[in-house]
């Protein structure tokens, strides 16, 4: 029941905001992508690197992870990296990140809640960090765009195992204009629409329309 004295213009605590959340990005790396056969690889690293940049944009604490990446899998993607230079990269043995004491502590370090979670392959590398944060308390978002598994079918029962567990599956668009969520945030207006029209596929090239066409300020 609606309490209408109660009601008014106030955004949900359940909106992903640059203070209450943090990006942790799992096994993006070479041999992964080999056998990733969710959707198209190209596309998974587009909207991978989209969404570091809105990470960056936002300065919303970020953790980068790879699992044996000297003797299987191969250096994180350099397109990843090379938006974060300088940033740490926590390997692992354990498939399960979750079980890696560093990187369970770099988590907590950045002192946020909410968990913006992508990698490679989500049947293995999401669900099982993602079960074991949502067990501990956090709140998990599953960026599946940014994500993929070995086919079509464990993508999406990864999915949904991991939402029936209490997670929200999003898209990295999804979470870059949640982050902004109001066009007269100025201070970030200019870099959100930029990185749409690099990354955001026709939805950045109808920005870029509007812009040029209709009104430099145009925008959503």
């Amino acid at each position: 029941m609606v309490d209408f004295a109660n009601v008014k213009a106030a955004p949900s605590p359940d909106l992903l905001t640059p203070e209450n959340s943090m990006m942790l990005f799992v096994d993006h790396q070479p041999q992964m992508f080999f056998g990733t056969g969710s959707g198209d690889r190209t596309s998974i690293i587009n909207s991978t690197v989209g969404l570091a940049k809105a990470a960056k944009i936002f300065d919303v604490p970020v953790v980068l992870s790879t699992v044996a990446a000297e003797s299987f899998s191969g250096p994180i993607l350099p397109q990843l990296k090379a938006v974060f230079p300088g940033h740490e990269v926590i390997d692992r043995t354990s498939m399960n990140a979750w079980e890696d004491a560093a990187l369970v502590e770099a988590v907590k370090a950045t002192g946020r809640k909410k968990i913006i979670l992508s990698g490679l392959w989500t049947e293995v590398c999401l669900v099982l960090p993602a079960l074991s944060a949502l067990d501990q308390g956090y709140e998990v978002y599953v960026v599946a765009d940014a994500s993929g598994g070995v086919s079509p079918l464990a993508h999406e029962h990864a999915l949904q195992r991991m939402t029936a567990a209490g997670a929200v599956p999003v898209t990295w668009v999804q979470v870059l204009l949640e982050l902004q969520r109001d066009w007269a945030r100025s201070e970030t207006y200019v870099a959100v629409t930029d990185l749409v029209k690099e990354h955001g596929g026709a939805y950045g090239l109808g920005v870029f329309y509007a812009q040029s066409m209709i009104d430099p300020h145009a925008a959503g």
